[in-house]
């Protein structure tokens, strides 16, 4: 792999924390707490693993003997629900809030700890009452509603798995994943809102039940209340189902083995067949609830609010489990975020008194386009950490968040992980300095590396690969159905290390810089080019709000970068901005970053989760078939 200077990422650009963040800290001293996790990592997540209540205490923290099928807390009886539900109603959280809620037309619904544990136990039991036992499959097709979590949390209570499908996937996605999952029952609603508009989820589950044979049962529950087909002796209302006396509000929770499976996420398809990636109870609980606590600094009297959809692994960690475990107060928001103005998040924030807030830098993006007015009209002083999720943050997307949003004294949380890795892998804490655009290092305990080809260490500055040496609690334990996937994708390359299948670069104080899917790499006369680089490029400039770049084949350079730009509110496409763009490129990343095509579009393709499926514009571009979409949000 060659070295390339990439002058728009300043790695000596650094963020200190105030002195008010550092003194009020978890963890005050982060180095010692890093070594000491460094130094013996199986009896750091032993200690980790103290802090949440076992029916029966693990026997061994890690069983390696058959990798790369690792087993945490062997021996270990628990359930996610009696550390997210059951633990807390014995105690003064049982009249905390757990969770406060805001219907895109306003309405507000809040829910204490006792309450949802009422409501998780009472669908608990209908799940019962429908012939689901300990290892079923109950697929959730929702929008961002109260009951969702509710549904999952039941699911966990009474030992079914939970398979979650984002509440906008088309039919054949929806029914491709019952199928996979062999799930009996589906549980979605009327329709869901969104940017004012009805999304028609009964509908779309009619159709993919219509394709899947092994459902027996549709819980609907109801929202927009606008009419839908009812299937007799299938179809059941939710409120219906509750209001029977089989629903008591006193469900005994499953007892499961740490290993046994939690749930199925199929992942979101931006390189290719999604996967169901298989997550258990033990490890995961100990491994999201110990990196929100640190990273987040979560405290009781924060109100936390993670902006993802509980559709994704974002959500499932970090609305739905993390929060829970630790006793936390949740806000979720049903609907989009520009409406019916630019300022509904900042509106939210300053109404709830939101104090911590974790979004994707997708997002930040679209809000910036709208510039910094929106938000400076509200107050956002409660805010005191900001996240971002989901892809690498540019730094430019970096400085308004810090800056707008967060008033220049709220740190910014920059984390990597994915689907597979169940949380945070490489992220700072709030005592960390940062750099713009940097995830900092992994997370405690967690030996990331960045390789070339051979497995070999990179030098500071060098693009390679990204890897995981060692197994961790949170890791998938296998892709549901197919564990011969597992093994060859993730574990194949270099056995005994995870491949995660980004592209990375460490500094020269050891700060890992995430370029992209390898996928994702544009080679360009031998120089290798992430598409996050070239796409940071043009986002600095004040035109473009939103950037992404693909390589198509070129026979002199091997390939050539064609850009895609979304222009900020107010500024005309023109032959002259694309000029410009393009000198604005070799001034900020350098000539061999100059695209040979930028063009103007108003929307990119992307998944639900917000990232950009390069592969659909690099395909479109070629007129190639452009594979599996069903993750596609347009």
């Amino acid at each position: 792999m060659s070295d390339l200077s990439v002058p728009q990422i300043n790695t000596q650009e650094w963020y200190h924390p105030s002195e008010n963040v550092r003194r009020d800290a978890y963890i005050t001293d982060y180095e010692a707490f890093y070594e000491r996790a460094m130094k013996d990592p199986l009896a750091f997540w032993a200690e980790q693993a103290e802090t949440l209540d076992w029916y029966q205490k693990w026997d061994k923290v890690l069983d390696d003997s058959n990798p790369p099928f690792y087993k945490w807390y062997v021996g270990g009886k628990t359930n996610i629900a009696l550390n997210a539900l059951d633990r807390h109603v014995n105690t003064w959280r049982r009249n905390k809030l757990a969770m406060i809620w805001e219907g895109e037309a306003g309405e507000r619904r809040t829910l204490s700890y006792y309450r949802l544990w009422q409501e998780v136990n009472k669908f608990g039991n209908v799940l019962r009452s429908m012939g689901v036992r300990k290892g079923d499959r109950v697929t959730i097709y929702m929008g961002r509603v109260p009951e969702l979590v509710i549904a999952m949390l039941a699911c966990a209570k009474v030992g079914a798995v939970h398979s979650v499908v984002y509440g906008g996937f088309s039919e054949q996605a929806l029914a491709d994943r019952i199928e996979d999952a062999h799930s009996r029952v589906l549980v979605t609603q009327d329709g869901a809102w969104l940017r004012g508009q009805i999304v028609e989820l009964k509908q779309i589950a009619d159709e993919a039940v219509r394709r899947s044979a092994c459902v027996e049962h549709v819980v609907v529950y109801k929202r927009t209340g606008h009419d839908v087909f009812m299937e007799p002796d299938r179809d059941y209302w939710w409120h219906d189902l509750i209001a029977l006396p089989i629903a008591s509000t006193k469900c005994e929770t499953e007892v499961m083995d740490a290993e046994d499976p939690l749930f199925i996420l199929y992942t979101s398809g931006t390189t290719g067949k999604p996967k169901g990636i298989l997550h258990t109870h033990g490890g995961y609980q100990v491994y999201t609830s110990t990196t929100l606590r640190y990273v987040f600094d979560l405290k009781d009297e924060d109100r936390w609010w993670c902006a993802a959809d509980p559709g994704w692994i974002t959500g499932h960690s970090y609305i739905v489990y993390a929060p829970h475990i630790l006793g936390a107060t949740s806000f979720m928001y049903e609907g989009a975020p520009t409406h019916p103005y630019p300022n509904r998040w900042w509106k939210m924030v300053e109404y709830y008194g939101i104090t911590v807030m974790y979004t994707a830098p997708t997002a930040i993006r679209g809000l910036m386009r709208f510039g910094s007015a929106w938000p400076n009209r509200h107050d956002l002083s409660s805010l005191r950490l900001l996240g971002s999720v989901g892809e690498p943050i540019n730094p430019e997307a970096w400085k308004w968040y810090y800056e707008t949003v967060g008033g220049k004294r709220c740190p910014i949380m920059d984390t990597w992980w994915q689907t597979e890795t169940g949380g945070f892998m490489i992220t700072p804490m709030p005592t960390v300095p940062l750099k713009p655009g940097s995830a900092t290092r992994p997370f405690p305990g967690i030996e990331v590396d960045v390789v070339d080809e051979h497995g070999n260490s990179c030098k500071a500055g060098q693009d390679g690969l990204l890897v995981v040496k060692r197994p961790w609690p949170g890791m998938l334990r296998t892709v549901f159905g197919d564990p011969d996937r597992f093994k060859k994708q993730y574990w194949s390359q270099f056995p005994g290390w995870y491949l995660t299948g980004d592209s990375a670069r460490k500094d020269e104080d050891g700060y890992i810089w995430v370029i992209g899917r390898i996928d994702d790499v544009i080679k360009v006369s031998g120089y290798r080019l992430g598409t996050a680089e070239v796409e940071s490029g043009l986002v600095s400039h004040a035109a473009v709000a939103e950037a992404a770049a693909i390589g198509l084949p070129d026979e002199v350079k091997g390939n050539v970068i064609h850009a895609f730009c979304i222009l900020r509110q107010g500024v005309e496409a023109s032959p002259k901005l694309e000029e410009e763009l393009k000198n604005h490129i070799r001034h900020e990343v350098g000539p061999i970053a100059v695209p040979a095509k930028i063009e103007f579009v108003k929307s990119l393709p992307k998944t639900r989760s917000g990232k950009i499926m390069r592969r659909v514009l690099k395909a479109r571009a070629l007129g190639q078939p452009e594979g599996d979409i069903s993750t596609l949000e347009e």
